[in-house]
């Protein structure tokens, strides 16, 4: 709590001085992973921690120091008496395509701006997406309230420079503590995560009272998705669904990065079906070398989908902690039902034995001596079979179910592997050839199918929008 504390003050230390809320948000989370850890900056897996605040990482844009390339790389000239065009300043700056330019903001451009063959330095590009609004709080309209936690609170918004809706979760700043550590390391991290299943940050706005983060807007989550099916969803959708959780996954996994909490309250799908992790509050960076090899807290995942080794205390994991969480969500979408909800940490495990059997050193090397696992005193439960609890599922199904539910972490299968199952056969070889940013939508072969309990039109709105989301609420 102590160290925490320290970290708030030294935050707010530093966005009082010259610096940008982005990098100090990058600088502090970076020394939180290197301080709790205990690990020397070389030993730490680094996707680049520093930020711009359009939402776009400087390695990204390639603007790691103040005379380094253009974002793009390419070079475009302004020789003579060129016009600047729309797309050579969304090319400059790295703008998305349907961005509104203020008026006047080309011509501005054309006489100030330095030569398009000349590098653009960092301060310039900020000072530019500045004028053009981002990171200011005026250029997003807010429009309902989505739901409130601890830290945060989200609103639907609108963008007044694409038209866009957008998703504002509003973090309150305290004036002795500055922003909450999670907070801190959600947005150094969430910036480098650039990916198809992964949502996406669009920009960051610092108030003397709170911190903004400006999310691209989807229609529901999961949870809301099963519940206007009446929990009967397709087979085929929930195979779809299932292969961009572990796409995004295992983006996030190749980087050393662990969700930590997933669940299918943040894991958000818009109307064409795309799917996409949300709420990185507990995502959290892990050693390069000799995973695991640092221990970390136990109390993360909520108790649905969190898997028997963390629930007896273990705190040495590594990838293998969101695996248990996907089995168990694959298990949910199948069966309409959750597959292990305790109510308490005890009850949990109870149900988990009850299905897979009480744990033995046969099935799980090392349990016998686990003082937490002595202290429940559990009965000798049978295995049961997986069938009866999902007859929904083919034998490529189950056995794909089964290798996320394993005692033993290790044995997990991980998200890399998941993809490569029978089980995914139907969709097509080119899915796993597809580049990271691109949609599984994009090919003909994968598409949605009409849910067997939809109570209205494909895609509806839940409801009269109450219940919204929590996903993205600490």
């Amino acid at each position: 709590m102590e160290k925490m504390k320290k970290f708030k003050r030294r935050l707010s230390q530093t966005l009082r001085g010259s610096h940008t809320i982005d990098e100090s948000l990058s600088e502090l989370a970076e020394q939180m992973t290197i301080e709790e850890n205990g690990l020397k900056d070389s030993d730490i897996v680094h996707e680049n921690l520093k930020m711009g605040s359009d939402g776009e990482s400087d390695q990204a844009s390639g603007t790691s120091s103040d005379e380094v390339q253009s974002p793009t790389g390419v070079c475009l000239r302004n020789r003579g008496n060129r016009r600047i065009s729309a797309e050579d300043l969304n090319k400059r700056l790295s703008l998305p395509a349907d961005i509104r330019i203020p008026d006047g903001y080309l011509e501005k451009m054309q006489l100030s701006s330095p030569p398009f063959d000349q590098p653009l330095s960092r301060r310039s590009r900020r000072a530019s997406l500045s004028e053009i609004g981002f990171g200011k709080l005026e250029t997003y309209v807010k429009l309902d309230k989505l739901g409130e936690g601890t830290y945060a609170t989200v609103f639907k918004g609108r963008s007044k420079l694409t038209d866009n809706l957008v998703a504002l979760k509003e973090i309150r700043l305290e004036h002795e503590e500055g922003a909450p550590c999670t907070a801190i390391r959600e947005v150094s991290l969430l910036k480098d995560l650039k990916h198809a299943n992964i949502v996406t940050l669009h920009d960051i706005i610092h108030t003397e009272k709170s911190l903004t983060l400006v999310f691209e807007y989807l229609d529901k989550d999961l949870k809301q998705y099963m519940d206007d099916c009446g929990n009967i969803l397709s087979m085929h959708n929930v195979k779809i669904f299932l292969y961009q959780i572990l796409r995004g996954l295992a983006y996030c996994h190749r980087r050393k990065v662990l969700h930590r909490d997933l669940k299918p309250q943040n894991l958000l799908i818009n109307d064409r079906g795309e799917l996409k992790l949300a709420d990185f509050a507990s995502l959290l960076f892990i050693p390069a070398k000799s995973v695991p090899t640092k221990t970390y807290s136990n109390e993360v995942v909520t108790l649905w989908y969190r898997p028997p080794d963390v629930l007896l205390g273990s705190s040495e994991y590594s990838t293998q902690i969101d695996m248990w969480g996907v089995g168990c969500i694959f298990y949910e979408m199948a069966a309409g039902r959750p597959l292990f909800p305790g109510s308490t940490v005890e009850d949990e495990l109870h149900l988990i034995f009850r299905l897979l059997g009480t744990p033995s050193e046969d099935s799980w090397p090392g349990i016998s001596s686990m003082d937490e696992f002595k202290s429940y005193k559990f009965p000798k439960y049978k295995v049961q079979p997986l069938i009866n609890h999902a007859p929904r599922l083919d034998n490529d199904g189950i056995d794909l179910l089964m290798s996320f539910l394993k005692y033993e972490s290790k044995k997990r299968i991980s998200a890399d592997e998941a993809m490569r199952q029978p089980y995914f056969r139907s969709l097509g070889p080119r899915v796993h050839t597809l580049p990271e940013s691109i949609s599984i939508f994009t090919l003909k072969e994968v598409q949605m199918q009409r849910d067997p309990g939809y109570r209205n039109s494909s895609y509806p709105e839940s409801g009269n929008g109450k219940n919204r989301r929590q996903s993205m609420l600490f």
